[in-house]
């Protein structure tokens, strides 16, 4: 019986020929990942269940991004416990302010997962790994204390929705776009405890930018995770750099799917997810006039040099519109180094927009970038459930870099051809 590439990377890490949906299975771990606001409660589950010493020191990873740096006590006292524990266990894998990134897009950068690994995290965008071919899911912190003391975890394994991409997209059309217009096809629980596996020349068209992005909001269809098949540009990607040797899968020609979908990118317009839901999309020409008050250029789904770039090259003289805030972030230190080097942090600053340390800070509400009552955001993070970044009654739209550099110019949702 042919396998998927899912189920592929799970059998290999169960110690199994092969795995089928359904079949419950207790997996080995690559990487355990938590970050400051979840380590903390996976760190008194370890200590309560009376373990001393993580099963790796080299596969256990640390990433206080969320609150960092640290906007109040609270915050800082939940950092300083992780950091404290990052020391007693010699972790190798611990960042600190000055050297940590958003985690999902520091980790690939700093080779610590890559192709054929077994990732968990207690974080729900884990699955972002799959743009290298890795299996990664998110998990509750009381999974991530287990995985940490045993090295292992249980799995269902998931059926797979196979996603078919043709053509290459057209100018402006990110990643973000394409997985806003599928979980817009498809809703928030379309793909619930599913792979979603991509695949076809379209695939191909696409940067490992785009993969990262289209595989971290698998989580927002209710997918289980997200993941392509490694290629030339996954193997350029991870040459020099991940710190292990890499292990390349790809699906059976007679695997089994539960759906399929095709999907057109050359035919792809841009797309804005409007409030509440990353379901509730329309396309750029569909919007209408919606003003905004605030405009976000980061996270782990849009903080990386591409989407730095596509901003700062429309709106290189430009200026952000009176009333409305701008804040850049870039996900990690090098990535914000390389945006200082090539000027595009003084495009940002000359435009009036702020740009910020790495950082999560306004995806989840938690500082750099709070909504008031009543306030619209175009912003593009990840989510925009009720109150995500502020007020109960703020609003927030989602969307890629390009669209987001629009409408900090002109001051309402725009697209790209509106400022050039």
């Amino acid at each position: 019986m042919g396998m998927t590439i899912t189920e592929k990377v799970l059998a290999a890490h169960a110690g199994l020929k092969e795995v089928a949906p359904g079949q419950l299975i207790n997996c080995k771990v690559d990487i355990a990942l938590a970050n400051d606001i979840t380590a903390p409660i996976s760190i008194k589950e370890f200590r309560q269940a009376g373990a001393t010493k993580v099963f790796d020191k080299d596969k256990v990873a640390l990433v206080p991004d969320h609150f960092a740096p640290n906007k109040d006590i609270d915050s800082a006292n939940q950092v300083k416990m992780v950091r404290e524990f990052a020391l007693e266990q010699n972790l190798t894998h611990f960042w600190d302010v000055g050297r940590m990134g958003v985690e999902h897009t520091l980790l690939p950068e700093q080779g610590v997962v890559g192709p054929g690994d077994l990732v968990i995290g207690a974080d729900s965008h884990t699955c972002t790994y799959g743009a290298l071919g890795a299996f990664a899911s998110g998990v509750g912190s009381t999974d991530l204390a287990a995985a940490m003391i045993t090295g292992e975890a249980w799995y269902r394994v998931p059926e797979t929705m196979l996603f078919s991409l043709k053509g290459k997209p057209a100018k402006w059309i990110t990643g973000k776009d394409v997985i806003l217009y599928i979980i817009g096809k498809i809703g928030v629980d379309g793909a619930l405890y599913k792979a979603m596996e991509y695949t076809g020349d379209g695939a191909a068209n696409l940067s490992l930018d785009d993969r990262f992005t289209i595989c971290n909001m698998a989580i927002e269809a209710g997918a289980k995770n997200g993941i392509f098949t490694p290629d030339a540009k996954t193997k350029a990607y991870v040459e020099g750099r991940f710190k292990r040797t890499p292990k390349y899968y790809a699906s059976d020609t007679d695997a089994k799917y539960c759906e399929r979908m095709d999907i057109d990118l050359s035919t792809m317009e841009l797309q804005v997810a409007f409030p509440h839901l990353p379901s509730n999309t329309r396309t750029i020409s569909n919007v209408g006039t919606v003003k905004v008050d605030q405009v976000v250029v980061g996270s782990c789904t849009n903080g990386r040099y591409s989407d730095l770039k596509i901003a700062a090259d429309l709106m290189r003289g430009k200026k952000v519109a009176k009333g409305v805030r701008m804040i850049v972030i870039p996900a990690t230190q090098d990535i914000y180094k390389q945006a200082m080097k090539d000027g595009l942090l003084e495009v940002f600053i000359d435009a009036e927009a702020v740009v910020s340390t790495p950082t999560c800070g306004p995806c989840l509400g938690g500082h750099m970038g709070i909504l008031g009552a009543g306030e619209k955001a175009l912003t593009t993070t990840n989510r925009n459930f009720v109150g995500r970044m502020g007020h109960r009654t703020s609003e927030v739209y989602l969307a890629g870099p390009a669209v987001a550099a629009a409408t900090a110019i002109t001051g309402k949702i725009s697209s790209p051809e509106d400022v050039l």
